[in-house]
């Protein structure tokens, strides 16, 4: 679903990423890991079209973000770490917005405005704009609309900071959900409890170097992920 061949991409003359290689296949779910300045946003980024990279390759259900730029935005969805989502905007204007660029039929749009609003106790404050959402509210308003028209990849940047318990739950119930379906999904994350009950397979990055992937036994053994992330950190 997603294969990243030997991914560059630098700032200057500082390599934010380093020649990483990584696959991820449909039905997975895999967990990107690394601290502050790793470059797993800038690989998030480059993923979904928003950096330019100097070298390597990038594709997406078999197609090349540089050769296939817009057939493969049609098939992901990107939330970025921070929801910086149209202000003006009431919450309902935004969700059916993306319904419009992605082609989503009214019924269909109608259906899934409902269950995720609902899911999410978001519904009663559609009308409103989005400048008086917190922070929460708006995580919650991206994650609606990255499933609205149902990416065959996902692609996440810290996508738990700000919800609550709930709606934690509640996404990452969607999430396997998802690949469940044959659909697969990347994120990074620092709550690293979660992403060893959640992921099939985790990949640590160290100042742009991939240094460990794999699936979860493989990665961390008996220990757990957070003693193996400190130990390689330390290294």
């Amino acid at each position: 679903m997603l294969k990243i061949e030997h991914l560059t991409k630098q700032y200057g003359d500082i390599k934010a990423v380093d020649d990483l290689s990584l696959h991820i296949r449909p039905g997975e779910i895999y967990g990107f890991i690394g601290h502050n300045g790793a470059g797993k946003t800038t690989t998030l980024k480059c993923i979904s079209g928003i950096l330019t990279f100097e070298s390597g390759e990038i594709f997406i259900n078999g197609r090349s973000v540089k050769a296939e730029p817009l057939q493969c935005k049609k098939d992901l969805a990107y939330i970025p770490d921070n929801p910086d989502i149209y202000e003006f905007m009431s919450g309902i204007k935004y969700l059916n917005f993306i319904a419009d660029i992605f082609g989503i039929s009214e019924s269909e749009r109608q259906e899934k405005i409902r269950r995720y609003g609902d899911m999410f106790e978001l519904t009663k404050d559609l009308a409103q704009p989005v400048s008086s959402y917190s922070h929460g509210m708006k995580q919650k308003l991206a994650i609606i609309s990255a499933w609205m028209h149902s990416p065959r990849l996902i692609i996440m940047d810290e996508p738990f900071v700000g919800l609550d318990p709930k709606a934690s739950h509640l996404l990452k119930e969607m999430m396997r959900e998802s690949c469940n379906e044959g659909n697969a999904i990347f994120f990074s994350t620092h709550v690293l409890e979660v992403a060893e009950k959640l992921c099939d397979k985790i990949a640590i990055i160290k100042q742009g170097k991939l240094i460990k992937s794999g699936t979860m036994e493989e990665v961390k053994g008996d220990d757990s992920l957070e003693e193996v992330f400190l130990e390689l950190e330390a290294e």
